[in-house]
């Protein structure tokens, strides 16, 4: 009788830990960033701005852009939107804040070429439209569009694991982050 009540508790403390463990990886897989544009992912260390490459503003991957519109890669509020238009911040539920640079040169372009959509403040969900690019004009600038997307407060996270480099991704559907907290 005493080994039939050890295995039900073994067999009750197993199974426990079973969906346990599938909740904990369910809450790694919950916790990602979407694509804010469509292009090819890069590492963040071959961005060609330290800034970026030596993670001085955050840590996570980079995309050369080739859409014309930046979507909202993650749930949250808006908590810094430049007025030049070339970057944003969302601060996520969990208080992780994720930056969105839009081309490493758009400063230069004082807003030109970029259309904000949304304003600091405003509670987005992931695929949200953020900035409508000028494609043209930002090419006839010759602009470079790699899009860092960095989680700017990496200190807040246990793990962050971007996607391999040189992925195609579109942007609003492929996870191109994932991190836990």
């Amino acid at each position: 009788m005493l080994l039939s009540v050890q295995r039900i508790c073994t067999h009750a403390l197993s199974h426990t830990k079973q969906q346990s463990m599938t909740t904990q990886e369910k809450d790694l897989q919950a916790l990602h960033l979407l694509a804010p544009v469509s292009g090819k992912t890069m590492k963040l260390d071959s961005v060609p701005d330290p800034v970026f490459s030596e993670k001085l503003t955050g840590d996570g991957l980079a995309i050369l852009a080739e859409g014309d519109e930046v979507l909202a890669p993650c749930d949250g509020e808006i908590t810094l939107f430049f007025d030049t238009k070339h970057a944003f911040a969302i601060t996520t539920p969990d208080g992780v804040q994720v930056l969105v640079h839009v081309g490493l040169d758009t400063i230069i372009m004082n807003g030109d070429g970029l259309t904000a959509l949304k304003r600091s403040g405003e509670k987005v969900t992931a695929g949200t439209p953020i900035i409508k690019l000028d494609r043209p004009l930002l090419e006839k600038r010759n602009i470079n569009m790699i899009c860092p997307v960095l989680i700017v407060n990496y200190e807040k996270v246990r793990e962050i694991q971007p996607i391999a480099a040189g992925e195609s991704v579109t942007a609003g559907e492929d996870t191109v982050l994932q991190y836990a907290v």
